[in-house]
């Protein structure tokens, strides 16, 4: 089957916001219960950096977009990845796809840190973070909960070698 990555439109919204809620529903991606209505996803996400990807269907399949870490001036270069995949198209590689385009898209953004926060039973999560180039740089024990249950985070962050 042939993919295409192509930028995200608001035309996308929709189906983006639907892939959201599976991820939602599983669990372990998100400290989010519900999925935001689309002017709340648009102010926490930036306007840059957004993509999907589309099968040959044109159907949207997948999505990653750059989550606002702080609106501090001092942390402009420093985003939160946010990538999901359709469950019928996960483990195919094509989460790696995405991600490698959305770095080069954030470098030539300024971005100097990616950082991915990320539930430790989220083995898969985890794994494909380290293979491509996110190191783990720290654990935040019970540091909120998700329904009613404390939950750890395990932090990962990639630092450009291109942006300083």
């Amino acid at each position: 089957m042939n993919y295409e990555i192509r930028e995200m439109l608001p035309d996308d919204e929709l189906k983006v916001l639907e892939i959201y809620k599976q991820g939602i529903d599983g669990g372990v991606a998100t400290f989010e219960t519900e999925v935001p209505n689309r002017e709340v996803w648009n102010t926490e996400f930036f306007n840059d950096c957004r993509w999907v990807l589309e099968n040959e269907n044109n159907e949207v399949v997948g999505w990653c977009a750059l989550k606002h870490v702080s609106k501090r001036e001092c942390f402009k270069g420093v985003a939160d990845v946010s990538i999901y995949l359709d469950n019928k198209y996960q483990g195919l590689g094509l989460g790696s796809v995405l991600l490698k385009k959305m770095i080069l898209d954030s470098e030539n953004h300024g971005f100097w840190t990616l950082q991915a926060n990320i539930f430790p039973e989220n083995e898969a999560s985890i794994r494909f973070h380290q293979k491509n180039g996110f190191k783990n740089v720290g654990l935040h024990k019970k540091i909120a909960k998700l329904n009613g249950k404390w939950k750890d985070l395990i932090s990962y962050e990639r630092r450009s070698e291109i942006v300083s």
